[in-house]
């Protein structure tokens, strides 16, 4: 029997859960799948020598469910890096990251070049407050280099009781020195909607990871801010940045939520049911107001799917940089009450064709991610009146209260969401002007 998970949504491991937020779909029969080629008898007998001189010569005992299990784990491991050999406890865990509550530190995770690559932070985790960014380097956990090990190894040492520290040798961009980061294990709860008004008529929501229930979530979010804004919204900022992905259905229903007809994502593999379409229902929950979506080469998978769904029909503007490019799919196949296999089965395409796999979404506009600092000094030749000889002072106004702080500008807070907010107000004054 083989359970497919038509999800593959996840890089790597969620750091204190396991593997992949995947949703299942009905089992099918093994049947399906079988093909008429030879086995390799000359390959097999090489193997069952291998196997017998371990077993005579090696240093030390070796049962043979180790080497059976290490042998096939290094068959998965050399296809690419999401096949995997998962065992019971992995196995039981696969579903943690859909409840949205987990233990550890809050980030997902890759291996490339020998190295632990962090994929995204998540939002309000131990990972994001320690400053953690995607596309760092694990090269150090604790005491022990990270090199050699493999992906489910420095996982297991990256996990440990909430409450306790672990130190990571973290390595960035072009910097030649590595540096360390303390972060303290925790429960991780993630919530996978956050959402505020950037100014009257204007949204913003940003989708942290994709769960069972995150497209309800959003909808309802947005419906909280169309009632605060009279009913409807002039435009939404939709921010996908760092989100590693999550389950399928919260990306169908993410994009279904913004279009009115067409193709969302479809899949193809070399067996039938591998090959899936997914299409948009005839509600627009924005009813045509302009979208920008913004993304980074944090946002992976489910988020690759909206952003390349909204982009192709043309329903919104994506903003910011290149995305990861993770876009294929895993089946699990159950061997026994203990152990599985998650084999990858295909790629997903974005409603014009594209593949995601390697590819990811390239930006309408890029936007590199930058800080932005007003001037404080005035402009050379200013004048004013408080430059003038014997000015009168101003008078504050009478207040028993302490003047509060201003709140920073949103180009100092978050420069690419501001930008993405320009771009908004330029939309719906193009959109009123056309407008008959």
């Amino acid at each position: 029997m083989r359970l497919q998970f038509v999800s593959p949504l996840c890089l790597g491991l969620l750091i204190g859960a396991v593997a992949c937020a995947e949703e299942p779909a009905p089992v099918v029969s093994a049947s399906s799948t079988d093909t008429s080629q030879d086995l390799p008898l000359k390959a097999l007998r090489t193997f069952a020598d291998v196997f017998g001189r371990i077993k005579e010569d090696y240093v030390e005992e070796v049962k043979d469910k180790l080497l059976i299990e290490n042998a096939i784990r290094g068959m998965l491991s050399g296809l690419d890096p999401h096949s995997s050999y998962v065992d019971g406890e992995e196995y039981r865990e696969l579903q943690v990251g859909t409840s949205g509550e987990f233990g550890g530190l809050g980030i997902e995770v890759g291996l490339e070049d020998g190295f632990v690559k962090v994929i995204a932070p998540i939002d309000d985790t131990p990972a994001q407050r320690a400053g953690l960014q995607a596309g760092d380097m694990i090269i150090r956990i604790d005491d022990k280099p990270v090199k050699g090990l493999s992906l489910n190894e420095a996982v297991q040492l990256m996990r440990g009781k909430p409450g306790t520290q672990i130190r990571l040798g973290i390595l960035r961009g072009t910097d030649d020195k590595p540096f360390e980061v303390v972060i303290e294990r925790a429960v991780i709860q993630v919530a996978s909607v956050k959402s505020r008004m950037l100014e009257p008529g204007f949204g913003y929501v940003r989708l942290t990871h994709f769960q069972a229930h995150t497209t309800d979530d959003m909808l309802k979010a947005i419906d909280q801010l169309k009632k605060a804004s009279g009913g409807r919204l002039k435009g939404l900022v939709l921010d996908l940045r760092n989100n590693p992905g999550g389950v399928l259905n919260g990306a169908i229903g993410v994009s279904d939520a913004f279009l009115t007809n067409g193709l969302i994502v479809y899949t193809e593999g070399r067996v039938k049911n591998s090959q899936m379409r997914f299409k948009a229902g005839p509600d627009d929950v924005l009813d045509g107001a302009p979208i920008v979506v913004l993304v980074n080469s944090g946002s992976a998978s489910a988020s690759e799917i909206v952003a390349g769904a909204l982009q192709d029909h043309r329903r919104a503007i994506v903003m910011g940089t290149q995305t990861f490019g993770k876009g294929s799919v895993q089946t699990i196949v159950p061997i026994d009450e203990d152990s599985a296999l998650k084999l990858t089965t295909a790629r997903y395409y974005t409603p014009s064709g594209r593949s995601i796999q390697a590819n990811g979404i390239v930006p309408d506009i890029t936007l590199e991610r930058g800080e932005f600092k007003p001037l404080t000094d005035p402009d050379p030749g200013s004048l004013k009146e408080s430059n003038l000889v014997r000015h009168l002072n101003g008078q504050a106004p009478a207040t028993d209260k302490p003047a509060e702080p201003e709140p920073l500008p949103l180009a100092v807070e978050d420069f690419q969401l501001s930008e993405a907010l320009n771009v908004l107000k330029g939309l719906n004054i193009l959109g009123a002007a056309v407008k008959p």
